[in-house]
């Protein structure tokens, strides 16, 4: 490099040896170095936004720098020729061109040597995607369940359980389900009324039914609520069936190397493919193989997604890629399991004080959240669930009908006390005592026992 470059170069990097709180705006103009990648630099026009561009104003806030940012000319991240030479952004940081590289540069021992680089900005690691068709969860023994969330669950059986002390009670104080409560049986037992609730619940019906209209009005919510219940369950089951036919469960590379009916790749010459002809696990090595034989690469990463969206072929890849490809294509899902975690860094020469600095204002932006947010932003994802496996149903979802079972066992409460009141009130009006305590000692009868009481021999009567 010439003497003028290198002379300008040392000046910048004694501008920045102090630390970053005493930094002046007018002190220091870095060059930055990125590359045009979704979603970490993108255009807008004439300028650039992204992930990256976030990251670095977020930085040079925090260490009160100003920076003149540009494209990488041969839009490289940075490897060795044959020569020995470094291309891209890091042959850029390497021969004084650019102070900083802020982009996706993955932190190897190769690069390490170098040039400096800060704490990881963003973890990653090497996973593979697939269509959604073609990937599936294990079959679980109480899957069916799932079908309903927890709390729904938890609605319905507080739901029967409300319904059927209801019904006992209703049939306990309406007249017309007990005329005589010393001489007659109730049937409706508090286990005949959970039997009776299951029973419809079923659609089996279970009886002798309600003969009072207080009855009737609770047991008609009651079917109305256990029809529209089932209807969704039913529903819910139907799409998770659907889904699941002949799909198969791959979850792991491993899975990936033991089947032969999808294919799988990667970019070649890349860093995910070195890691497979690397690697000493034979799983790992078996998948290098397979590529290699089968040359089954992608030119890049858009094409390696547009393979997988054809469906029968996986493309591995770097997970934070990958999470921003399914967020983007929806038919698309990334496997759980990731490997070989790396992680994203900014380069800077070796021996910059920067890199001190730099590594500072990163990790005060993680404990603050920051970088979260940025990831939030930028990997949002445009899909809306649809054609895949049902979510489970939640209370919600149904607030209509649990309100109208709430309101209708009242309704019965209400109608049954009211029948009650109107015998109560005949009774009273026969004894010439108080309505109050006529019903009092009709309760106390139907909950407590004791002798109903019956109106005294009127004079007519006597004679």
């Amino acid at each position: 490099r010439s003497p003028f470059k290198s002379h300008l170069v040392s000046a910048r990097l004694v501008a920045m040896r102090r630390p970053y709180h005493h930094l002046s705006v007018a002190q220091v103009v870095l060059k930055v170095t990125t590359i045009k990648e979704e979603p970490y630099a993108m255009s807008k026009g004439s300028e650039l936004e992204g992930f990256c561009i976030d990251l670095l104003s977020a930085v040079s806030k925090k260490l009160d720098f100003k920076y003149d940012i540009q494209l990488v000319k041969d839009s490289r991240y940075g490897k060795t020729d044959d020569s020995g030479n470094w291309n891209g952004m890091i042959g850029e940081v390497v021969r004084g061109e650019a102070d900083i590289a802020v982009a996706p540069l993955t932190l190897t021992a190769k690069r390490e040597a170098a040039v400096d680089m800060t704490k990881p900005f963003m973890q990653t690691g090497l996973s593979f995607i697939l269509r959604k068709d073609l990937a599936s969860d294990d079959s679980q023994f109480l899957s069916l369940l799932n079908l309903f969330s927890t709390e729904m669950w938890m609605g319905v059986l507080v739901a029967y359980l409300l319904t059927s002390v209801c019904i006992f009670l209703v049939s306990r104080i309406s007249p017309c389900e007990w005329e005589q409560p010393d001489t007659e049986k109730n049937i409706f037992t508090l286990s005949h009324s959970f039997w009776y609730t299951v029973g419809a619940l079923t659609l089996q019906g279970a009886g002798p039914h309600p003969k009072a209209l207080s009855g009737r009005v609770i047991t008609s919510i009651w079917w109305l609520f256990s029809l529209v219940l089932l209807a969704c369950f039913f529903a819910n089951l139907s799409l998770w069936l659907h889904s699941d036919n002949q799909q198969q469960s791959i979850k792991s590379f491993e899975d990936l190397a033991n089947q032969n009916l999808i294919e799988y790749g990667t970019i070649k010459d890349s860093s995910s493919f070195a890691f497979f002809k690397n690697s000493n696990n034979p799983t790992y090595h078996r998948i290098y193989e397979h590529i290699k034989n089968a040359q089954s690469y992608s030119l890049n990463a858009e094409e390696g997604f547009r393979r997988a969206l054809k469906g029968n072929y996986a493309f591995i890849g770097e997970s934070v890629s990958l999470d921003l490809a399914v967020a983007r294509y929806c038919n698309l899902t990334r496997a759980p399991e990731i490997i070989g975690m790396r992680g994203y860094s900014i380069a800077a020469p070796l021996g910059s004080p920067l890199v001190k600095n730099l590594s500072v204002a990163i990790l005060q932006l993680s404990e603050s959240g920051e970088l979260d947010y940025f990831r939030s932003k930028w990997w949002a994802s445009s899909c809306i669930a649809k054609n895949g496996k049902s979510a489970p149903l939640k209370p919600a979802s149904l607030k209509g009908i649990f309100l109208l079972l709430a309101l209708g066992l009242g309704l019965g409460l209400f109608l049954a006390l009211m029948e009650l009141a109107a015998k109560s009130h005949k009774i009273a009006n026969t004894q010439q005592k108080s309505c109050c305590s006529v019903m009092s000692t009709e309760l106390s009868q139907r909950f407590r026992g004791g002798e109903l009481m019956t109106p005294e021999p009127s004079e007519k009567n006597k004679a």
